[in-house]
């Protein structure tokens, strides 16, 4: 029993290791790849912009009451604005951003990859020499990098907005006091820390979809479970990354 789990977990690391040799390989081919990659940032990001808003803007008026609730007693109202705006930029912002295109992208990305690996349209790409690894993988991988700092600045954006609606329509914070807060204690690696954050948690999406994908098999029923296990392994990294980058980074 024992035996069987470690040879399957090995079996998994060495299956993700080689997926990730294919896509990082070819990343320096990534400027004649521009098109492939261009269409998977655009495919990626506006699929997931429409969510990343609406949630962003729960998420930042929800932090804002909470802050208020915890801080009310025995904080000035300065402070408000400057919980708010660390508890987004430093945590919430890459967190959320990522688990919410850890759900959209990596599903979309491992039920397509799992769907060609089903019909046998990836072994014709390698009849025909192409390289799936370059074909497939690194564009995928690649804008997983590029595009979760994009929707993760939108989202802090959005949160600290939605923060300030409710600080100033529903708590009778004043505007000035509010943003006066948000810069009050301002660090700038705050900021940076939560988008080298974003920028491993595109990676990991990107990875974990292309490896589910690769590795569906077993008709409809087999895409469906590769879609099932990249979501669940790219939100458990992602959750296991944060702890290690913060911890290096703050």
């Amino acid at each position: 029993m024992i035996i069987t789990a470690i040879k399957s977990f090995l079996s998994y690391v060495g299956g993700v290791f080689i997926i990730l040799i294919e896509g990082v390989k070819n990343f320096h081919r990534a400027p004649k790849s521009y098109k492939l990659i261009l269409s998977q940032i655009l495919s990626m990001g506006i699929s997931s912009l429409p969510i990343v808003i609406l949630v962003s803007v729960f998420a930042g008026m929800v932090t804002a009451y909470q802050a208020v609730f915890q801080t009310k007693a025995y904080v000035p109202e300065l402070y408000v604005g400057m919980g708010v705006a660390k508890a987004v930029l430093i945590e919430l912002g890459p967190m959320l951003t990522g688990l919410i295109v850890a759900g959209r992208v990596s599903s979309s990305i491992a039920a397509e990859l799992g769907t060609m690996r089903v019909t046998e349209q990836i072994d014709a790409l390698e009849i025909m020499g192409i390289d799936p690894g370059r074909y497939l993988v690194m564009p995928r991988i690649f804008a997983g990098i590029i595009i979760l700092p994009v929707l993760t600045i939108i989202a802090e954006s959005i949160m600290i907005f939605g923060g300030m609606l409710v600080t100033v329509l529903d708590i009778d914070i004043s505007l000035s006091i509010f943003l006066r807060g948000v810069r009050t204690n301002f660090v700038a690696l705050e900021l940076w820390g939560g988008l080298i954050k974003s920028v491993i948690f595109g990676f990991l999406i990107g990875l974990m979809g292309c490896y589910h994908g690769f590795r569906a098999k077993g008709g409809a029923e087999g895409v469906g479970q590769a879609t099932t296990r990249a979501v669940v392994s790219s939100m458990v990294l992602i959750l296991i990354s944060d702890y290690f980058i913060a911890k290096w980074v703050f």
